[in-house]
């Protein structure tokens, strides 16, 4: 099993291009639906607290998959396999072509990559939106974080997407504090 979980992150990192966020639907897409180690509700979790946690969160969701399917061993070999292909697809670029991106072919080679990027990244989004519950601080927090995302990208405004992650936190928290405020209110009163 150690050895299954560490060749389907091999391939997962092998064949996938553009970072984590294109890696997610590849992930989601092999270890919920094809292998079912982990459920979708456990995905969107994973991939929720891999991108709040330090690292790259395609390294952070195989750790979380290889750890629940065979504990410390599984999470090595799911971390191995999804960062070897790269790092020796890099190395081996680094150490053969001084001037890679100059090649005519692979140029135009990464300029298709991406935008299979871009619809990777779309196709992981559009199912987790698809999945989520549809409550109303949910839509509003997704409809204002977009909009934000919309305006930071067009007027090329300097703003980390990690400080609209922190707001979109904070609203939430701000949120759950106050209900749990009013319901303990209302568990008092007789």
């Amino acid at each position: 099993m150690i050895l299954t979980i560490f060749l389907t992150f091999a391939k997962i990192g092998l064949f996938t291009f553009g970072g984590g966020y294109a890696m997610i639907s590849i992930i989601e897409n092999i270890c919920v639906e094809q292998k079912k180690w982990i459920s979708h509700d456990e995905m969107m979790n994973v991939t929720v607290i891999a991108e709040s946690t330090p690292g790259p969160i395609a390294i952070n969701c195989a750790t979380f998959v290889g750890y629940k399917q065979k504990g410390i061993g599984g999470a090595i070999a799911a971390t191995l396999g999804v960062v070897l292909p790269s790092f020796i697809i890099i190395y081996l670029i680094s150490v053969f072509w001084d001037n890679f991106l100059e090649i005519a072919w692979v140029a135009n080679a990464f300029k298709g990559i991406r935008i299979a990027v871009g619809i990777l990244i779309l196709d992981a989004g559009i199912k987790m939106f698809l999945k989520m519950e549809k409550k109303a601080l949910q839509c509003f927090i997704l409809g204002c974080s977009f909009t934000a995302m919309l305006l930071i990208s067009f007027f090329a405004w300097n703003f980390s997407s990690i400080f609209l992650m922190l707001i979109a936190a904070g609203v939430s928290l701000f949120t759950f504090l106050i209900r749990g405020e009013s319901s303990q209110k209302g568990g008092e009163e007789p």
